[in-house]
């Protein structure tokens, strides 16, 4: 690609996530601290972007792969969310508040592919140029936090107006794109492969099962990260929190650089065991965390090993599915993966961390709700320790060479 089609692309993929960073990160603060809602309606809330991400295959597969062009439906899918968010941020009552949220992550994480899909259609070198312009998402999803931050939107309805703001402005900006023509046109399309359930015959495999077992395991725990990590910093009294989080985005951009260097020596079993023993970490620092007594080192350790925690999972799981399934198989065993994670995994692990919030909170001397936090997160560091030793157990897997595995490599972004 020429430096000017990568930075139009680069651009594309900036805004995009900039949306999602705008209000994903910082929602739970919002909604307990002004809206006031439960701990289990903030669960569900997290969980949207599961449902988007079960439902939205459907709509590509029919829509979008047939019969629009791929920069129109992504410009189309923005501004319509744009609305959407304009809409969310006017709810006060969860009953109103939590339909919409479900209609806008369904368009939004539709988007996800088309990103993908227009970036890897004007690729010459798919390899070395696909995660330069992902990159941008990483840097998009950093620049909203600190937006966030800077104009003090951890904890009002502003979060969802910078969101709608952006998204029409990503709308926009789509149809300057260069023209992306379906790629299914005049082909049949069928629920199984939407989903992926085509690969289903890779569970044959022992180590295939486990590992798409794992999978979804490992993304009971990661939810609660994203549910309740603002609120834990804000009710810590922690200044500019979305900033301080955006530290995370950071170590994902340094680990998946990393990725290429530690596979050759950890292979893959390793790199995935190191990602699910990075969230134990993660969560027994956080756990057992205690500002007057270690001030906040512990704390920013835990934010630090994001990229470790992401990266080793998502990133890797991605590249393991890529090398096990065969070429007629290889896009519905992605599908497979998305569905098992992104959807089904995270909508569990979103509605449990809800569960486990609204158990664990009670009200403080002021009035406000507080949350026992060491409850909290000693649970998912309890989960990560017991999915790592399984793993370790029932993972048998023939290892695939590294040149084979980083050969087709393609990040995703957090």
């Amino acid at each position: 690609m020429s430096p000017l089609m990568i930075a139009r692309l680069w651009i594309m993929v900036f805004l995009h996530y900039f949306v999602w960073g705008s209000w994903y990160v910082t929602m739970g603060t919002y909604l307990t601290k002004t809206l006031q809602f439960e701990g289990g309606q903030v669960g569900l809330a997290y969980g949207s972007t599961a449902i988007g991400a079960i439902v939205s295959p459907f709509f590509a597969g029919i829509f979008a792969d047939r019969f629009f062009a791929t920069q129109k439906l992504l410009g189309t899918l923005h501004l319509i969310g744009g609305g959407l968010l304009f809409l969310v941020s006017t709810q006060t009552t969860f009953n109103a508040f939590y339909p919409l949220l479900i209609l806008y992550t369904i368009s939004y994480m539709a988007g996800h592919g088309l990103t993908n899909t227009l970036t890897l259609h004007h690729a010459v070198n798919p390899g070395r140029e696909f995660p330069i312009v992902m990159l941008a998402g990483s840097v998009g999803w950093i620049s909203a936090g600190l937006t966030n931050s800077c104009l003090k939107l951890e904890d009002n309805v502003g979060m969802f107006q910078l969101a709608s703001g952006a998204a029409a402005l990503m709308g926009c900006y789509s149809f300057t794109l260069p023209h992306t023509p379906p790629k299914g046109a005049g082909q049949k399309v069928s629920v199984g492969t939407m989903l992926g359930f085509d690969a289903l015959k890779l569970m044959r495999e022992p180590s295939f099962a486990t590992f798409i077992l794992c999978s979804f395991l490992i993304c009971i725990p990661l939810s609660f990260y994203f549910a309740w990590m603002n609120v834990f910093l804000n009710e810590l009294g922690t200044t500019n929190a979305a900033a301080k989080m955006t530290i995370g985005q950071v170590s994902d951009v340094v680990f998946l650089l990393l990725l290429p260097v530690l596979l050759p020596v950890l292979r893959a079993k390793g790199i995935l065991l190191f990602g699910m023993a990075a969230w134990a970490l993660r969560f027994g620092l956080f756990a057992w965390f205690d500002t007057a007594r270690d001030g906040h080192w512990m704390m920013y350790l835990g934010i630090a090993v994001h990229g470790m925690c992401y990266d080793f999972i998502f990133v890797m799981g991605r590249m393991y599915v890529d090398k096990r399934a065969g070429e007629d198989i290889r896009g519905a065993a992605q599908g497979l993966h998305a569905f098992v994670t992104l959807g089904i995994g995270m909508f569990v692990g979103s509605w449990l961390s809800g569960v486990v919030g609204q158990h664990y909170a009670g009200t403080g001397s002021d009035g406000a709700v507080v949350h026992n936090w060491k409850m909290i997160w000693a649970i998912p560091a309890v989960l990560s320790v017991a999915l790592s030793i399984l793993f370790v157990v029932l993972f048998k897997d023939r290892e695939a060479s590294a040149g084979e595995l980083t050969s087709k490599e393609q990040p995703l972004n957090s």
